[in-house]
């Protein structure tokens, strides 16, 4: 048993420079206040302050960051902690700060710790660097690499460290991971790449680095070959890959090949490798994929001020028809607009990226404009961008048929009537986007163009051209704010505007138009004060878009208006104005936006309200 009447032993010998407490404590501080904190024992918990001296002579923010990362006192500043947990934290941090400049070529780097209670009780703990002199490379040599010919100079210029070049771990492992994906997109799939050698020589402050690199032979490309072909064949990835057998072997058209099967949405996970092919001048490429399942079911709620509320929901089957053949059946349930309809599409269709649609649906739209029921059989092929691989370029063309029983009116007095169109049409579309994300761009800009020769039967045959141009540009002001612009313009070509199908007319106003108007409110009204529709539509658009974290504000002004002729009438323009919120979530914003009319027609109402997924434009 311990005798209690024994005197206790002294305390440990910490590694941190401990200063007395209590002298501090009786000593009144340099600026002269009368407040002294309390005089206390190296057992007692206290709140410490951390700081680095030193660091300023180097010029790396990395380095800053890993040690504020990594640091064991800076993850518990702020709480409190005793003299030996902190002289614990203390020499781990030394350590790590020592560690951190010798691996950026300071190996002479000393740090000592030192301990202060400042004027308010709080311990500050510093960290005094002194880096000293950085070694650098007197000689640099990787072996091998004449072995691949004409492309060693390349491969050279891709691990980038040369002599002269300072120690830095980084820049050492940085160099030795460009020279993999070089080695590899240059035709050498089995290379092998060693880890660097350095040697240091400390009396004269340098180092030597060399890497041994085994290059293989140059290979191309031979067969796909797939070990589970239960959702595609191995003729079918041959045809998303980006190579074809006998081009030269490139591995970043291995990941492109992992990536594009992912985005097909038909497999959860899948391993593409690099295998010796046939010949010793090939290699095969071995594919193993995990399938996903299948089929979705997805639904959609907004509301609209002239829209009225919208529930959407769709069911779909994304390998209906091998390979790649997803049928998806869509219903809408709103205040104006009813619809169903079931779609046919076929990704990688003949070609990468290549879609073949095809649809029927049936739908009726009870607007201010017109009440019609219409009954569509389309079809198209197209190049579209999605959220793995974004186009710059992109296209359709396609055919439409559609009949339609439509209802409006007719001359001043508004006169109700009905009428059926049959409608041929020839719709195409070019695209191009330069911004740097799908549905959140903060950079760049979009151009489109939409083109649709028509051909109309009612009381007679008809032709005529509907064109289309959108353009967006969205320009960043700081990390938080980004300024974009929208402009769009319309025109029919070939015929009156009242011999066209009230459902196939430009309409303007609502939360994709111009805001602070209702649907499709802006332009010529009939006697009923109801919108008509035109022949010529012309919009713009300016919003700021600030961002505090995961929420957003953006004020905007709208514009635009919709004329009977062929040219739109600018010097009628109707103006909205308002502010909208934004949540930012993984998927996408989601959007209310609040606008008013500044200058409404007769009927308008005062304030639109306008909820749904995705920026405005």
């Amino acid at each position: 048993m311990l005798d209690p009447e024994a005197p206790m032993a002294d305390m440990p010998d910490f590694g941190v420079e401990w200063p007395d407490l209590q002298d501090i404590a009786e000593t009144p501080p340099e600026d002269g206040t009368s407040g002294q904190p309390a005089a206390v024992e190296v057992a007692d918990e206290r709140r410490y302050r951390v700081r680095v001296d030193g660091l300023e002579k180097i010029e790396s923010e990395l380095m800053r960051a890993r040690f504020k990362e990594l640091s064991t006192l800076e993850q518990g500043k702020g709480k409190t902690a005793n003299a030996a947990q902190i002289d614990r934290r203390a020499r781990e941090d030394q350590e790590l700060l020592e560690t951190l400049l010798r691996s950026a070529g300071y190996y002479d780097a000393r740090v000592e710790t030192k301990v202060n209670v400042e004027a308010d009780g709080h311990i500050l703990i510093v960290l005094a660097a002194e880096p000293g002199e950085v070694y650098r490379f007197t000689d640099v040599e990787v072996r091998g690499i004449d072995q691949t010919g004409d492309k060693a100079e390349a491969l050279r210029q891709a691990f980038r460290i040369k002599e002269n070049d300072p120690v830095n771990a980084d820049t050492v492992l940085a160099g030795e991971a460009a020279l993999r994906d070089k080695i590899g997109r240059q035709g050498f799939p089995f290379a092998r790449v060693e880890e660097p050698e350095v040697v240091v020589d400390h009396d004269d402050r340098t180092a030597k680095l060399v890497l041994n690199v085994d290059p293989g032979t140059p290979r191309t490309f031979g067969k796909v070959t797939v070990a589970n072909d239960d959702v595609f064949s191995a003729r079918h990835i041959q045809r998303i890959g980006r190579f074809k057998p006998g081009d030269p072997y490139d591995a970043a058209d291995i990941d492109d090949l992992r990536r594009a099967l992912i985005a097909t949405g038909l497999v959860s996970s899948a391993k593409v490798e690099a295998v010796p092919g046939a010949t010793p001048d090939t290699v095969d490429i071995a594919v193993s994929i995990e399938p996903a399942p299948p089929r979705t079911i997805a639904g959609e709620l907004g509301y609209g001020t002239g829209e009225g509320a919208r529930l959407e929901a769709s069911w779909q089957h994304r390998n209906f028809l091998k390979p790649e053949g997803a049928v998806t059946v869509r219903g809408v349930a709103g205040t104006q607009e009813q619809l169903l309809s079931v779609q046919f599409r076929r990704n990688n269709f003949m070609k990468r990226d290549r879609v073949l649609n095809a649809q029927i649906a049936a739908q009726h739209e009870e607007r201010d404009a017109y009440e019609a029921r219409t009954f569509t059989v389309s079809g198209n092929l197209e190049r579209q961008s999605n959220l793995v691989f974004q186009k710059k370029w992109t296209w359709s063309i396609g055919a439409e048929l559609l009949a339609s029983d439509e209802r409006d009116t007719e001359g001043p007095e508004a006169t109700p009537r009905r009428r059926t169109f049959f409608i041929g049409a020839l719709p195409g579309t070019l695209g191009y986007d330069s911004t740097d994300n799908l549905l959140d761009p903060t950079r760049g800009f979009r151009l489109s163009g939409r083109v649709s020769p028509e051909l109309s039967f009612q009381d007679g045959t008809f032709a005529y051209v509907k064109s289309q141009i959108d353009g967006s540009i969205y320009h960043p002001i700081s990390d938080r704010v980004v300024v974009a612009g929208r402009t769009r313009l319309g025109t029919i070509y070939g015929v009156e505007s009242d011999r066209i199908a009230p459902s196939r007319r430009f309409y303007a106003g609502g939360g994709g138009s111009v805001r602070g108007y209702g649907y499709q409110s802006i332009g010529p009204r009939d006697g009923n004060n109801d919108p008509i529709g035109g022949k010529s539509l012309i919009e713009f658009s300016l919003e700021a878009r600030v961002r505090f974290g995961n929420f957003g504000v953006v004020p905007f002004v709208d514009a635009g208006n919709i004329s009977t002729g062929t040219l739109p009438d600018i010097g009628k323009l109707r103006v909205g104005a308002g502010i909208g919120a934004r949540y930012y979530t993984s998927f996408g914003p989601i959007r209310i936006d609040v606008g008013t009319p500044l200058n409404p027609q007769p009927g308008d109402a005062t304030v639109a309200v306008y909820v749904s997924l995705g920026q405005a434009f």
